[in-house]
């Protein structure tokens, strides 16, 4: 179970509900430790005083406030506690929006919301009244020293409090130089462009299945580390590879709808490749199964069929197809019974020589 990172109360007008804040999300990048390449020899994280050069103890620490040039203030955990001591331990709810209305910019890091001891009833109560009306509730509440503007959302049967930014955080979009959708200029997309991108959205739609993305880099790097540790090159860099300069090119006109033509092309190629697969999968273990079973006496019969009934039982189409072959059979023929006289005198004139 993920550790416990905050216990406090869900402030819901004049309800309390006793809370356990856990994590969310892990990271799963992979440990890595900086190496003095001289001697191997561990590069710590030191804290070092900026006047005498020298580390110091993380006992020996503590947060100031400079208030005037070098003159600090100091301040301790417990500072923080009492600066408000309701807010450090209350998820205030101020708000609910629909929780379709809330920017996906805005969000951070998400947390799970449990039940502390006789929090249940009103636990339950807060997730089905959210649940029902389909809003998310705005919250503040102080984490680590600073606080944070939250979304409460229902997610199955638990509350997740997502931390947000605030709105001064977020830089605005009207700084950013953006194409119109449909316009008619060059950079605008137009309707057959989006005609196709529709149907490429289409086909690539399935259902929400997270687990089946992973962190594919992550697997590749570990793959190359395996691979030194095989090699015994663990304490060998590998130099950097020389990249050659492309030669630079002309901007080019692109066709936006023959590219996604392709990739439609591509991804009906690729469902193709895919039942052909199944397929030949099932035949393989179709022609697996044990010697020891008998075929039956329909499939036995079917193989002591004359070759004649099998051959009326044949489609049209292959009976048609052996009629061309024949045809053309004849034509080949008739054109090599009408060769030029003149080169079957040579085949005389070629064999009297010989002799």
């Amino acid at each position: 179970m993920p550790r416990t990172i905050w216990k406090g109360a869900i402030a819901f007008g004049l309800v309390n509900i006793p809370v356990v804040l856990r994590p969310a999300s892990r990271s799963q990048s992979l440990d890595l430790d900086l190496l003095d390449v001289r001697d191997m020899a561990p590069v710590g994280y030191q804290r070092i005083n900026k006047s005498t050069g020298k580390p110091v103890d993380k006992a020996h620490i503590a947060k100031g406030y400079q208030y005037a040039k070098d003159e600090y203030v100091l301040l301790s955990d417990e500072d923080f506690r009492r600066a408000n001591v309701e807010a450090t331990q209350t998820v205030d709810i101020v708000s609910f929006v629909d929780a379709e209305s809330i920017p996906p910019y805005y969000f951070d890091t998400p947390y799970y919301l449990e039940p502390d001891k006789r929090g249940e009833r009103g636990y339950a109560l807060l997730h089905e009244t959210m649940r029902r009306t389909g809003k998310a509730a705005l919250a503040l509440v102080v984490l680590r020293a600073r606080q944070h503007l939250a979304a409460m959302l229902v997610h199955d049967d638990a509350l997740v409090l997502n931390t947000m930014r605030f709105a001064d955080e977020v830089l605005p979009i009207a700084e950013l130089r953006l194409p119109k959708v449909a316009s008619g200029k060059a950079t605008g997309a137009r309707a057959r462009e989006i005609e196709m991108a529709s149907k490429l959205v289409e086909d690539m739609t399935e259902d929400w299945a997270p687990e089946q993305y992973r962190d594919t880099y992550r697997d590749d790097l570990m793959a190359r580390i395996e691979e030194k540790i095989e090699s015994g090159k663990t304490h060998q860099l590998t130099p950097p590879a020389e990249e050659e300069e492309a030669p630079r090119q002309g901007a080019k006109v692109i066709d936006m709808v023959a590219l996604l033509r392709q990739s439609l092309g591509k991804r009906g190629k690729g469902k193709q490749e895919e039942e052909s697969e199944a397929e030949a999968e099932a035949e393989t273990e179709t022609e697996a199964e044990p010697a020891r079973r008998k075929p039956s006496a329909r499939h036995a019969a079917a193989r002591k069929q004359p070759a004649a009934k099998r051959a009326s039982a044949t489609p049209a189409k292959r009976t048609r197809s052996t009629k061309s072959k024949t045809a053309g059979t004849k034509r080949a023929a008739k054109s090599a019974s009408h060769a030029p006289a003149a080169r079957k005198s040579a085949g005389t004139t070629s064999r009297k020589r010989a002799a």
